[in-house]
């Protein structure tokens, strides 16, 4: 018995034939679309890439070409008109009060030992004691087995202090605030940020990658017409407003001015626009307030107020490293974004326990910081005196800036100015110091200056001989013009 089969048609036939039908149903933009793309791809397969000709040079081109060629400098040629040339000295044994360079002693008004905690007997002993526990350093960072209790306590001690629910340490100060901003501000948000800030925080500007918006120095009338253009641009386009994050950068005293932020404006416009504020205290902290807690203390302002504040570690704290403190949200954001503190090796345990005796004192004997205040005051008033000279610094600042007061232009400037560091140092063994500046990586190059520091160490006999030996040094440097 034969069955019949029936052949049914190939299901490859039945498939192209809907391929075809589809082609004929579809767009001709799409077709034109698919064919251009076939063409870039049979074009990309069969081209050959492209390869240079290679002139081989004569040995004669080639040695014209190493007499014509002159290498950059490694370091940039100094200007001989911008100070005066003299050998560089070697500082040997300890930096307080007084400085020994090259085995002469100096009167020191250049480290920021704004309390004069340097040669402390208890910070000493602090160093001495963690040394022999922990050792020189941890040699890893914080999250891979560089945290070590002492760090835990430091940071305990430095949320109780600062009166915030957390801390966070880094263990080099410049990083802190650099490593912070690009912690939360990032691509697509907005800083706007005091023109006159120092050169670790521009750095953070920089690594955030954010749009940045600088205000004239402690200027709020400039900052708040910033603001204003910006609630406008939210208001035109409210979806990007949505995500975009704003935060206002500010110094509690600017290291490159040496005067006080106008913090209550700020909270005031803050939310008012609705911004984060950030503060770096590296100047203020230990210094303003009556407990040295800082410009927010200066103003009775509850730190609450503030979204960060940073500091170092490394002037009124005289050890290494710095600071945050912040909610615990804000804190833990940084053990996993912060830069500093998740790749560099942690803050040596012997620092730490340096800083803790450091803030102990700080907290049972707050007349430190009454005297530093006093100095500031008194030094600031012996600086008004002086005809030649000029400070726009706060009174209250242990970092003044003096300008030459006639309008001359910044080389000739920096040329006087170095003649009178020069001449204290050289003749009346007082050690002062230029403020120096990356004349090429800086936002807004600040007026050549003479940084003074003042300390609580210094008394009034020492602040009035500093007082003489830069008038008669600018006595010197006009009769030398003459």
């Amino acid at each position: 018995m034969s069955a019949v089969i029936e052949e049914s048609p190939p299901e490859t036939t039945f498939e192209l034939y809907e391929m075809f039908v589809a082609f004929l149903q579809a767009p001709t933009y799409h077709l034109a679309l698919e064919a251009v793309l076939v063409i870039w791809v049979f074009w990309l397969i069969f081209h050959k890439s492209y390869k240079p000709r290679r002139n081989e040079l004569t040995e004669k081109e080639k040695d014209q070409l190493i007499a014509e060629w002159t290498p950059e400098p490694l370091v940039p040629h100094s200007d001989e008109n911008n100070l005066p040339p003299h050998k560089p000295g070697f500082v040997t044994g300890k930096v307080g009060k007084f400085v020994t360079i090259d085995d002469k002693q100096y009167l020191n008004t250049v480290t920021h030992n704004y309390l004069g905690l340097v040669e402390h007997e208890k910070l000493e002993e602090a160093a001495l004691k963690s040394l022999r526990k922990y050792g020189v350093g941890s040699c890893g960072p914080r999250g891979f087995y560089g945290t070590v209790d002492i760090h835990l306590e430091l940071e305990a001690k430095l949320a109780k202090f600062m009166r915030q629910q957390e801390a966070v340490l880094y263990s080099y100060g410049f990083s802190t605030i650099s490593s912070a901003i690009p912690a939360y501000a990032k691509h697509g948000d907005i800083i706007f940020c005091d023109e006159g800030v120092n050169f670790a925080v521009q750095k953070g500007l920089v690594a955030s990658r954010s749009q940045i918006c600088f205000f004239k120095h402690n200027d709020t009338d400039d900052l708040e017409r910033l603001l204003v253009q910006q609630a406008e641009q939210d208001k035109a386009n409210p979806k990007k407003a949505k995500v975009t994050r704003r935060f206002l950068v500010v110094e509690g005293i600017y290291m490159n001015y040496g005067d006080i932020c106008p913090l209550p404006k700020m909270v005031e416009l803050k939310n008012k626009y609705k911004v984060r504020l950030f503060i770096d205290e590296a100047c203020s902290f230990g210094v303003l307030g009556e407990t040295g807690r800082g410009v927010t203390e200066h103003y009775n302002i509850p730190i609450e107020e503030t979204d960060l504040v940073t500091s170092t570690l490394e002037a009124a704290i005289p050890g290494y490293g710095g600071f945050c403190v912040g909610t615990s949200f804000i804190v833990d954001h940084q053990r996993l974004s912060g830069l500093g503190y998740c790749f560099s090796a942690s803050l040596p345990p012997l620092q730490a326990g340096v800083a803790i005796t450091a803030l102990e004192i700080l907290e049972s004997d707050p007349s430190i910081v009454e005297n530093l205040k006093k100095n500031c005051l008194y030094m600031h008033k012996k600086i008004q005196k002086i005809p030649d000279l000029i400070t726009y610094s706060d009174p209250l600042s242990p970092v003044k800036h003096l300008y030459v007061a006639e309008p001359l232009q910044r080389t000739h400037a920096m040329n006087k100015l170095g003649r009178i560091v020069l001449y204290a140092f050289q003749k009346e063994n007082v050690a002062l110091t230029i403020a120096q500046y990356l004349d090429i990586e800086e936002h807004k190059l600040p007026p050549p200056s003479i940084r003074l520091i003042v300390t609580a160490l210094l008394t009034e006999e020492d602040m009035d001989r500093i007082a003489t030996v830069l008038n008669k040094a600018c006595q010197n440097v006009e009769n030398s013009n003459h």
